[in-house]
């Protein structure tokens, strides 16, 4: 599980709560709504009880004309018609006893057995009875408006809370992510020029064994020359000037080999006074003339060796070999070269000698 992961997984999580979030708001105001005992129960009683108060105004009025006779009928109906709900018959105990009155009263009014003042007097314990729906009604509206209040807020206090920690920890997650990635990079750099100093020469600049044999397989396949290139009595150099004046002699030698033989030569040091290049090379014609060229140009710079025992200058000894680069091809031109260079110092040094291509 990585960093950048986890940061994924936080604002995926996120974008889910705030998914549910739209998802639960419309079902609970919906569940609100539709509690028509607590809502619309209210509006139910409240306008029964209007029909019957209506009714009493008919009752108590000094005459009743066939007219208002059937408006008080109707009335009384409409009334009971909104009182007998099931709602009322569980709740309430009144109800039921409400129902008789209306209709045992709406039975004596069809009769012409009550009269109308003693009817209008018997309609207030029905008035009363739906008064106190009302009211208990209005109790159960407030305490769902309440609840429903209480959870919103309190829904909504979860859903910020969560989503800020969510967010949090995903900004924190993914700050992990690029640390993370930063340090990858900064250690991959590192690793990089590790790589290439364990290739590099720290005292010439230059390449080393490591670097030539790195170098031979990445050009497989290629006609090269590998020239060996020994500085004669370097030890004498060093015991008569002094280390340091033998390392600057080790530098200098790197950049005139590496300004005679071009942009195309690749250098190494291998130990010591001991140098070989790598050039592109189709033919011994042209081996030759590196060759010449290199000892040409150092007879050219006059380098000062006050302890050679033949020359008053510094001279070299030079091997070399034409081959096809390959993983296996550099121990046998290595080889072939190293020859090549030992035939010159046998032969009293300040010479180069090729071999066959090898």
């Amino acid at each position: 599980m990585t960093w950048l992961s986890l940061s994924l997984m936080s604002f995926m999580a996120l974008m889910v709560v705030i998914v549910y979030e739209a998802r639960w708001v419309y079902p609970e105001i919906q569940a609100y709504f539709s509690q028509t005992g607590s809502l619309t129960g209210q509006q139910l009683a409240t306008r029964s009880r209007e029909y019957l108060q209506r009714a009493q105004r008919y009752l108590l009025s000094e005459s009743l004309f066939e007219d208002e006779q059937q408006a008080l009928r109707l009335n009384l109906d409409l009334a009971y018609g909104l009182i007998d709900i099931d709602v009322y018959r569980q709740k309430y105990t009144c109800t039921n006893t409400s129902l008789q009155t209306l209709t045992l009263l709406t039975q004596r009014l069809d009769e012409n057995n009550v009269a109308p003042f003693d009817a209008a007097a018997e309609l207030l314990g029905p008035i009363e009875c739906l008064t106190r729906i009302e009211m208990n009604q209005l109790d159960l509206r407030g305490m769902a408006i309440n609840e429903f209040s209480q959870n919103t807020r309190r829904h909504n206090q979860v859903v910020t809370y969560s989503s800020l920690v969510i967010f949090v920890l995903g900004l924190l997650f993914w700050r992990m992510h690029e640390r993370q990635l930063r340090r990858t990079e900064h250690a991959t750099e590192q690793m990089l020029i590790w790589m290439q100093q364990a290739m590099c020469d720290p005292l010439t600049g230059i390449g080393n064994r490591s670097a030539l044999h790195q170098d031979i397989v990445n050009n497989e396949g290629e006609s090269l020359a590998l020239i060996l290139v020994d500085i004669d009595f370097f030890k004498q150099y060093n015991d008569f000037l002094g280390h340091p004046e033998g390392d600057q002699l080790l530098r200098r030698l790197a950049r005139l080999l590496k300004h005679v033989l071009g942009k195309d030569a690749k250098l190494y040091r291998l130990g010591g006074d001991e140098f070989a290049a790598v050039v592109p090379c189709n033919d011994d014609a042209l081996l030759v003339s590196y060759c010449d060229q290199v000892t040409s140009a150092l007879q050219e710079a006059d380098f000062k060796h006050p302890a050679h025992p033949d020359n008053e200058r510094v001279t070299l000894s030079i091997g070399a070999v034409r081959f096809t680069a390959g993983e296996f091809t550099l121990p046998t031109a290595y080889e072939a070269a190293d020859k090549a260079l030992y035939r010159v110092k046998s032969a009293g040094r300040d010479d180069w000698q090729i071999t066959a291509a090898a």
